[in-house]
């Protein structure tokens, strides 16, 4: 492989000639070769977006150039369109504050700008990576602002509309099923009717509550640490600064960041990211008793529940012809178990952060990002291929309706709880219905029974004082 040589702080370095990154940047790819995981990249955007805003920002100040501050704004447009992915090749597991990853985001507008106008890579002309596309920043107020800015996109466009999706899907059987009457169960016995869109309009709940909360955790993630550079002092910046490009930041993504009040907090620590995460973690918790309760009412066909009919997307068994299994659930409910897993280490790395600076960034973002994509993917899946197809099994519901023991707690009001209970006793050793059961103690009439145990009457507040 041919290579180029390129210098930082340092000295020298080899740097393969066919890359745009520079010196510090494959240092790091020479002293972190840990893992198979990069930086998101969600976090490459986010970047550019900030060094966009602050070429603007130190342009309209006056101390970057207007040629050099197009240059930098045409880069950076390159890099948000995707197309130099490949330059951005570190890993997560690097230095805690992620000095490489911005390093490289510099390095790589710098060398482009050479190839722009012409000059040799690593000429560090027309643009300095340090003295012009870092001006007025440092990674210790940049990398956070982009976590920042990566989360709150991530949750913008993709997390709420898929879950919103999901829960509007739900929503459209709650209303379907509304008249469907089944065993309603608690500890996994049966309890007192309930109607099959009844149940599902609680799954619907649970998922508008994290709407909400999700709402709430982007909107504390919009003041960012910009402009704080190494310790929220704002050395070597001037005064607006970070109003001026975080102005910009909200132009470019139409979304209402702000320039942070208390930088030292949000560079010392990254709250509110932790609390995304624990809100990442709750949707997880929610939706994996939600894909649960699924395969649970889906269980058998013929020798289970069977309450629910799953689509059939794949063959379940390389052995057992016909076999249908609920894989979809079973793929939400792992995933699941991993952005649980994540926030344990959010949690984790917010928590150790010492003095001024939190040295668990990448990390953090790691963890997130990763959090977010898979909810997005398996939410968006999880509809498509088995809410919108499920189907409810009302005969076998029906049956199992007539032949369970529910309709007892509606006599209770009447006759009394300990008449009652012998009437529910009495019918499971005999194999009798409850009806029947009511009748052979002679608790009620037959016309009684008929008008009090009736399941519709169950299905909300049924006492007229």
């Amino acid at each position: 492989m041919s290579t180029r040589t390129e210098t930082d702080g340092l000295g020298e370095i080899e740097v393969p000639n066919d890359v745009l990154w520079g010196a510090q940047t494959q240092r790091s790819l020479h002293y972190f070769s840990i893992g198979r995981e990069i930086i998101p990249r969600e976090m490459i955007e986010a970047y550019a977006i900030i060094k966009r805003a602050c070429a603007v920002s130190n342009a309209e100040s006056g101390r970057l150039s207007k040629k050099k501050k197009d240059l930098i704004l045409v880069i950076c447009d390159e890099i948000m369109s995707g197309m130099h992915d490949r330059m951005f090749p570190l890993h997560v597991w690097m230095t805690g504050s992620g000095t490489q990853f911005n390093m490289n985001i510099n390095e790589v507008i710098a060398n482009r700008a050479s190839q722009i106008e012409g000059y040799k890579l690593g000429s560090k002309t027309p643009l300095h990576p340090n003295d012009d596309v870092n001006m007025a920043q440092s990674t210790n107020d940049t990398f956070p602002s982009a976590m920042h800015i990566a989360s709150v996109i991530g949750v913008h466009r993709q997390l709420l509309p898929a879950l919103t999706r999901l829960r509007n899907a739900m929503a459209k059987k709650s209303k379907q099923w509304e008249k469907i009457v089944k065993v309603g169960r608690t500890h996994l016995q049966d309890a007192v009717p309930i109607t099959l869109g009844q149940e599902w309009y609680g799954y619907v709940g649970m998922l508008d509550e994290h709407i909400d909360r999700l709402e709430q955790a982007r909107d504390a993630l919009l003041p960012l640490a910009l402009g704080g550079t190494a310790l929220g002092t704002g050395v070597n910046t001037d005064e607006e600064f970070a109003e001026r490009a975080c102005a910009e930041i909200t132009r470019l993504t139409k979304l209402k960041f702000t320039s942070g009040t208390n930088k030292f907090a949000l560079q010392g620590a990254h709250d509110s990211l932790v609390h995304l995460s624990s809100c990442l973690r709750g949707l997880a918790n929610s939706l994996f008793k939600i894909a649960n309760d699924i395969r649970l009412l889906a269980c058998g066909p013929r020798a289970g529940l069977g309450e629910l009919t799953l689509p059939t997307n794949e063959p379940g068994s390389s052995i057992m012809p016909g076999k249908i299994n609920p894989t979809q659930a079973e793929a939400l409910t792992m995933l699941c178990l991993q952005v649980m897993s994540n926030d344990v280490a959010v949690g984790m790395g917010g928590a150790s952060g010492m003095l001024d600076m939190n040295a668990y960034k990448p990390l953090i973002i790691h963890n997130i990002m990763q959090s977010m994509t898979l909810l997005h993917d398996g939410m968006n899946n999880f509809c498509k291929f088995l809410i919108e197809g499920i189907e409810a099994n009302e005969t076998h519901i029906k049956e199992a309706l007539e032949h369970s023991l529910v309709l007892v707690t509606a006599l209770s009001p009447a006759i009394g709880y300990d008449k009652a209970s012998q009437v529910a006793h009495h019918a499971m050793e005999k194999g009798l219905s409850p009806r029947q059961s009511a009748l052979d103690l002679g608790v009620m009439t037959a016309e009684d029974y008929d008008r009090i145990a009736d399941p519709h009457l169950m299905l909300h507040p049924n006492i007229t004082l």
